[in-house]
């Protein structure tokens, strides 16, 4: 082959490897241009919600899988696992139930899963409620692995390590967040330290000279008020009442307690009889406070019953819209009984005092 020919030869293989170059040059160009393009691309599901769970024992295989399966259809498996790798999270990430949040990129999505951001369910334990309530609500909610059910009461409580307590008022109101899967046992007993440590934060700043001795009684006490009043401000005046009551001597007479001392008989009117007859929370025929809360009190409620609003009211009656009015002697409360309670008809709702006339701190 002359010098020509060889030449020539030399140009076109030269050029051949330079296309070829070229060529793969510029694959790798849209290779990265589209991967980078990938990473930081809102994920095209993400425009309404999608969650992905993530199990234990899932492989970053398992994760594009349950991905793909909950709708996100954007990068190939490839990007995905190189995206991992360059993020160096594809072992780091946290079992769990996740939200593919509107607008959120590949990258985003990754961290978010490295970081271990689950969603969080809330739980909201309502002020006023009973334990009755409490367990329904615990029952319907989904997200919570229930182990109580079909548990009585006792065996409730036993579970939580305190077998000889009764439930009733032991678990403080808030709102509680929670993961999916979380035992109904477990976010239970958090009510219930919250509950001990409120307790006591509020029995340490209580005032001097109660007629109350113990955080039990508070308790008890702030039941009481809580389901008394609906108003807030009206909680610390309420607690007076019943304070100077004690002191005194003089009976509580609440119609809360008689309710729920009558259990399943209580049709939504106590009645002369449901007054008359005795049972351990009847404060009508019983001195001082009944044997345990009736409700879950709030920290409100439990601020107002170790300070009480100071003051010479003994009697209160509903004005029906929520509120109360206060009085200091049985002839103005009767007063008040005949204007707010006989003059819009004898109702009774069990939390507003007011049974055949009387208030439920009327009588004598």
């Amino acid at each position: 082959m002359n010098d020509s020919k060889l030449s020539a030869l030399f140009r076109f293989v030269g050029i051949v490897v330079l296309v070829l170059l070229l060529t793969a040059a510029f694959a790798g160009w849209r290779l990265w241009s589209g991967y980078t393009a990938f990473a930081d691309r809102p994920l095209a599901a993400a425009d309404t919600p999608r969650v992905l769970d993530i199990e234990r024992g899932d492989s970053f295989r398992d994760v594009l899988r349950r991905l793909r399966e909950a709708g996100v259809a954007d990068g190939r498996d490839w990007q995905w696992q190189a995206l991992a790798w360059q993020m160096d999270v594809a072992r780091r990430l946290k079992v769990g139930e996740y939200a593919i949040d509107p607008g959120i990129t590949p990258r985003g999505l990754l961290r978010k899963l490295e970081q271990g951001r689950v969603i969080q369910y809330r739980f909201t334990i309502v002020e006023g409620w009973n334990f009755r309530e409490l367990r329904a609500a615990l029952a319907a909610a989904t997200a919570l692995t229930h182990t109580l059910d079909g548990l009585s009461d006792a065996e409730v409580m036993a579970a939580l390590g305190e077998p000889d307590t009764h439930p009733e008022g032991r678990f403080l109101p808030e709102t509680y967040h929670y993961t999916r899967g979380t035992r109904d046992v477990d976010l239970l007993r958090r009510a219930r330290q919250a509950m001990e440590r409120t307790l006591a934060e509020v029995w340490a700043g209580r005032q001097e000279g109660l007629p109350i001795e113990t955080p039990e009684q508070a308790l008890i006490l702030a039941s009481l008020i809580e389901k008394e009043t609906g108003a807030a401000h009206e909680r610390p005046e309420i607690a007076g009442v019943f304070v100077r009551r004690l002191r005194i001597g003089m009976r509580l007479q609440t119609d809360p307690s008689v309710i729920y001392g009558m259990g399943d008989s209580y049709q939504g009117r106590i009645g002369r009889r449901g007054l008359d007859t005795d049972t351990p929370y009847n404060t009508y025929t019983r001195d001082g406070l009944p044997p345990t809360p009736i409700a879950m009190p709030g920290r409100a409620a439990l601020e107002a019953a170790v300070n009480p609003k100071p003051g010479d009211t003994l009697y209160f009656v509903s004005r029906g819209d929520g509120t109360h009015h206060f009085s200091r002697t049985l002839a103005e409360h009767n007063h008040a009984v005949a204007r707010y309670i006989l003059g819009r008809g004898n109702t009774d709702n069990g939390s507003n005092n007011g049974n055949d006339g009387n208030d439920g701190n009327g009588r004598q």
